[in-house]
């Protein structure tokens, strides 16, 4: 295909089968789908998740709610505390606009801030609890803790619960499938043990829901739980072949990227740090090698990264030649994606479209 490097390229095949997947476990098990769009940050793909099945969507902050929102997207649930006095005046703007918003809550002090502000409004909101299940990121811990707070939350007239969920990130670090196994049914135990907690309490929880793309498929079988919200699963990545939950064949998003240098022992690429990103996983994942894979060239490791240069080692032979092009699947998909401004869609070697990353690079 002729096109400038770096390109973001996403396979539109391979992304429609990707959705229909996670579509297809939601139906057959009877549980919701809410997938966390912080992956790809598209309003045209987070339409599609939603003509395939998708009650709504998940987004990791209020800026990406912002963008879904003014798309027309409406039931949204913003999975992190939110807490600052601008960023609830960004609360009460959105539901001005009939957003059916949902916020996570996880602490007293905050639910109070929310009351606060809203009681100068007509609005109420919808919260839910988040429950730490062993990321040890945000969260209470489950049981009695979430009780507690729910207890707070009925006092308080502009504030309503709506559901129990938590992520289970640190599955990323999981070091096989029984471990990661292990992770997925501490995820949902940690969620139905709260839930029914709050109901022995008189606290009715209609929304029990898990995420994580390396555990939705466990967790989301255990009975009590009602929603999954896998994110990375519309790509999947590296990370996500290294823990054995995708094939290569399944990962929807590469990375065009030209041989600027060609050296003994080494090429160059034009896929540096601000292209393919320093991750090789956030959680502790150490079975990724190298800063991504790169198609039909299993010979070469992208070794380093400097801002613009991608450096990539072979021992014996390697065909390739000054200006060739090759495709790297990125170790981690949702840091990549948000360096680019578009996708360019394809069917096979076609291209079909362009899509924006409406929602890149947004401040926090």
């Amino acid at each position: 295909m002729e096109l400038d490097t770096p390109t973001l390229i996403l396979d539109g095949q391979i992304l429609l089968k990707n959705i229909r997947k996670m579509s297809d476990f939601a139906k057959e098990n009877k549980v919701n789908l809410r997938p966390h769009i912080k992956t790809h940050k598209s309003v045209e793909i987070a339409k599609l998740q939603l003509e395939h099945g998708a009650i709504g969507i998940t987004t990791a902050k209020l800026e990406e709610a912002e963008v879904m929102a003014a798309s027309g997207i409406k039931d949204i649930l913003v999975a992190y505390p939110v807490s600052s006095p601008a960023k609830i005046e960004r609360i009460i703007a959105l539901l001005n606009q009939e957003v059916d918003l949902k916020i996570t809550v996880d602490s007293l002090e905050q639910v109070k801030l929310l009351q606060k502000a809203l009681e100068k409004t007509s609005h109420s909101i919808e919260v839910w609890i988040k429950v730490n299940s062993g990321l040890n990121r945000c969260g209470v811990e489950p049981g009695e803790r979430a009780v507690e707070l729910a207890k707070a939350i009925i006092l308080l007239s502009r504030l309503r619960i709506g559901g129990i969920f938590t992520h289970a990130g640190h599955s990323y670090g999981a070091n096989g499938k029984e471990e990661l196994e292990r992770i997925a049914l501490a995820e949902a135990h940690a969620v139905v043990k709260s839930a029914e907690a709050c109901e022995k309490a008189g606290i009715p929880i209609l929304v029990r829901s898990v995420g994580s793309t390396p555990t939705y498929r466990i967790s989301g079988l255990l009975d009590g739980i009602t929603e999954v919200r896998p994110g990375n699963a519309v790509f999947f990545d590296s990370i996500q072949v290294g823990l054995g939950v995708a094939d290569r064949a399944d990962c929807a998003l590469t990375v065009l990227a030209s041989v600027v240098g060609v050296y003994e022992g080494r090429i160059v690429l034009d896929t540096g740090s601000k292209t393919l990103c320093l991750d090789k996983g956030a959680h502790g994942l150490d079975s990724v090698k190298g800063y991504g894979f790169v198609v039909d060239h299993p010979e070469l490791t992208i070794e380093r990264l400097s801002e613009e240069h991608g450096v990539a080692v072979f021992e014996g032979s390697c065909d390739l030649r000054l200006n060739d092009k090759v495709r790297i699947i990125p170790n981690h998909a949702c840091t990549v994606a948000n360096m680019f401004e578009e996708y360019v869609v394809v069917e096979g070697e076609h291209v079909v479209d362009r899509w924006k990353v409406d929602a890149r690079g947004m401040r926090k």
